[in-house]
């Protein structure tokens, strides 16, 4: 991911990490996380927080005759995953083309540029494409440009279902089918996260990355079933230095009683651990 390679930081001060112990809970891009903050002058604790578990659903394949036989006047994709699993299973079953053909002739919308980027490279332009931070209200909006009253809609949705979207579209009079094609589930093993959860509470972390909510959620499920949830929340909210991107990741916190202190400007990797290592800098100026 070229843009997520950030230029040589100064070698100390202001915008290094100063050899900051940084947890990182990534599952896809752990490597590229760990690496920046290598590159900004951290040590990086890299323990994937979830795992994509495909889902084998009956309901896959009323989405793909559904699609192939003209069924949805609209379909909404909210990451490139879903794109990449609808494809898999369509050839599977070979109906690609057809889904292909369908698709091009339907309202699509792509919920960033990853969505758009996996349309992309099978020749599908998104009709819509949803701008940064990405989030279900600036969907909303955009999707306020299309007529889907008593109209037939798919919405595939992401690890999770978003009620929030789902409530929206049918309250607009959508005729909506909800498709989950994965789910974010727990690490088989969640030994390294456990050990991560006793690291902070000790005092042997100095900053934590969040890049989702799930990762959240999923740290202090293991920490509760510790039986240490409150040890967890007080290192978090007193000692740690919490990093944060994107609205809903931000939002999740806060609602815990945790207030990030690093909040980049743009929702992306190279910005979070960017202003990660101005604000630990700062600390050590």
């Amino acid at each position: 991911m070229s843009d997520e390679t950030p230029v040589a930081p100064p070698e100390t001060g202001r915008g290094h990490l100063n050899g900051a112990r940084v947890a990182v809970l990534e599952a896809r891009f752990s490597e590229t996380l760990a690496t920046l903050v290598e590159m900004y002058g951290g040590r990086p604790y890299a323990v994937p927080a979830l795992r994509e578990a495909v889902v084998n659903s009956p309901r896959i394949d009323q989405l793909i005759h559904g699609i192939a036989r003209g069924r949805f006047s609209t379909v909404i994709f909210q990451t490139g995953v879903a794109v990449a699993r609808l494809l898999d299973e369509a050839e599977r079953r070979s109906m690609l083309p057809q889904v292909l053909e369908r698709l091009r002739k339907s309202t699509t919308v792509a919920r960033g540029p990853k969505p758009a980027a996996a349309l992309a490279r099978v020749g599908i332009k998104a009709t819509l494409t949803i701008h940064e931070p990405y989030t279900t209200q600036e969907l909303l909006r955009r999707l306020s440009a299309i007529d889907i009253d008593r109209k037939y809609v798919a919405l595939l949705h992401y690890g999770e279902r978003n009620r929030e979207l789902a409530l929206a579209l049918r309250t607009r009079g959508a005729r909506l089918a909800e498709f989950l094609l994965y789910e974010w589930r727990l690490p088989v093993d969640t030994v390294p996260l456990q050990t991560m959860v006793r690291e902070i509470i000790d005092g042997n972390i100095d900053a934590i990355a969040f890049t989702n909510q799930i990762q959240i959620r999923h740290l202090t499920l293991v920490a509760e079933q510790l039986g240490l949830g409150d040890d967890l929340a007080n290192a978090l909210t007193r000692r740690v230095v919490v990093a944060s991107i994107g609205p809903s990741c931000t939002h999740h916190l806060r609602k815990l009683g945790i207030h990030p202190r690093v909040v980049p400007p743009l929702p992306k990797m190279r910005p979070l651990i960017a202003s990660l290592a101005d604000y630990v800098g700062q600390m050590h100026a």
